[in-house]
């Protein structure tokens, strides 16, 4: 019962999510110099699995908050996940790389806050009247599963559009784990 009633609301997040980010986040990876990803809390978790499979693909990235992240510049791109668009440290995060002139995307629940309205874009996950009382998936869960699974789609999309093949994949993975 529960599993379903999960499995049926980020289906319907995800159906109302644009078919088309998919797409234009890969240009948007392919345009960049170097990816940044920042998040907080759960949905910073979100993004280090994001990270990780953007460098099993080939990207040069790194998470920021991490001790060996370097000097965020001019042609990279800093990638935002936030459901609200309003964490603090986030906005930081925003207007430090607006600050030097790095491009800046938002993945959020809510495309109209204050990090969205100094992002480059926004993908807005579903619509912010879907994340209202979700019975039994408390405290941005909706938005962070659904998050993943977008991004693990456009993994996808990035792998088959570009013929990488998974053997590649594997040898670019950690093997000092």
């Amino acid at each position: 019962m529960h599993q379903q009633l999960v499995v049926d609301k980020l289906t319907s997040i995800l159906s109302a999510t644009d078919d088309s980010y998919d797409e234009k986040l890969t240009t948007m990876l392919d345009k960049a110099n170097r990816i940044f990803l920042a998040g907080a809390g759960r949905s910073k978790l979100v993004g280090n699995f994001f990270a990780m499979r953007l460098v099993h693909s080939g990207y040069d990235v790194s998470v920021v908050g991490e001790i060996v992240t370097p000097s965020i510049k001019q042609g990279d791109l800093l990638i935002i996940i936030s459901g609200s668009g309003e964490t603090e440290q986030l906005i930081a995060f925003t207007k430090k790389a607006k600050g030097v002139g790095a491009d800046i995307m938002l993945i959020s629940a809510k495309g109209d806050s204050t990090i969205g309205d100094l992002a480059d874009g926004v993908f807005q996950i579903g619509t912010p009247e879907m994340y209202s009382k979700v019975k039994g998936m408390p405290m941005g869960t909706v938005f962070e599963l659904s998050t993943l699974l977008f991004l693990e789609a456009t993994i996808s999309h990035i792998i088959h559009d570009k013929g990488i093949p998974e053997e590649i994949m594997r040898e670019r993975h950690a093997n000092m784990e």
